[in-house]
């Protein structure tokens, strides 16, 4: 895609991670760190892009985590899906303090804090320029909310998934622990799942290839990423 002033994304689902609001916290929920990622948020919105966002909770609770310390599987998915109506809460007040219109939406209900999550309404929320917050993950046990975004994002027909990380792309191996860790622009889903790269889980990226979804790979940290992307700098690492 050339870089553009205007939007080349009508609709984009937004994949947020739980650690996305840790700022320079550590753990919990950084304000700073969230107002500044609602801050990018608006600008994609006065771009004229519809936003949905699903969120993480791993900055609160992991339910992977939880369960290889000896708790019940279910037990702990179930808590991981609450701490990310948490987040979503939060991204929700930072985003209408920047007058951004918002819903927040769950997979399990809980009316009084959110509208449970109904695929047409949702879709009608983002129609009328309403950043549609998509909490609560499938609402089921045994899934991330990596395949979580990627349902939502077939379900309201969004033209691509943006994934928000910690690095600046899709590497060969973690750039972390291995320093010949090469970039990779542009990948197939199908090298991914081959390849065992850790883009997204083995689930979403199937679901992706089966229904030919892009995703772009981010980093978050980089101020403006978002907008960046959206007006179509080949920002991150491709999978399509």
């Amino acid at each position: 895609m050339a870089e553009s002033a205007t939007a080349v994304y009508k609709r984009i689902l937004l994949k947020l991670s739980g650690e996305a609001l840790i700022g320079e916290r550590g753990y919990g929920i950084d304000s700073a760190m969230t107002q500044s990622i609602a801050g990018e948020i608006r600008e994609v919105r006065e771009l004229g892009t519809e936003v949905a966002i699903v969120i993480g909770g791993g900055n609160i609770f992991r339910g992977v985590a939880a369960t290889a310390a000896g708790m019940e599987r279910v037990a702990g998915d179930h808590m991981g899906m609450l701490a990310t109506v948490i987040n979503g809460i939060a991204l929700q007040d930072a985003l209408e303090k920047q007058n951004v219109f918002t819903r927040l939406m769950t997979a399990i209900e809980m009316r009084e804090v959110a509208e449970p999550y109904i695929r047409r309404r949702a879709v009608r929320h983002l129609e009328k320029g309403r950043v549609v917050i998509l909490a609560g993950g499938t609402g089921n046990p045994y899934f991330t909310t990596d395949t979580a975004a990627a349902l939502r994002a077939m379900e309201i027909k969004a033209e691509a998934i943006l994934k928000a990380t910690r690095v600046d792309g899709v590497y060969t191996a973690d750039p972390k622990l291995d320093k010949t860790a090469m970039k990779i622009d542009q990948i197939s889903h199908l090298d991914v799942l081959k390849r065992g790269l850790k883009v997204m889980d083995a689930t979403a990226i199937s679901l992706c290839m089966d229904n030919q979804l892009p995703i772009r790979v981010f980093d978050l940290r980089v101020r403006g990423n978002i907008l960046r992307i959206v007006r179509g700098e080949p920002i991150g690492s491709s999978v399509s």
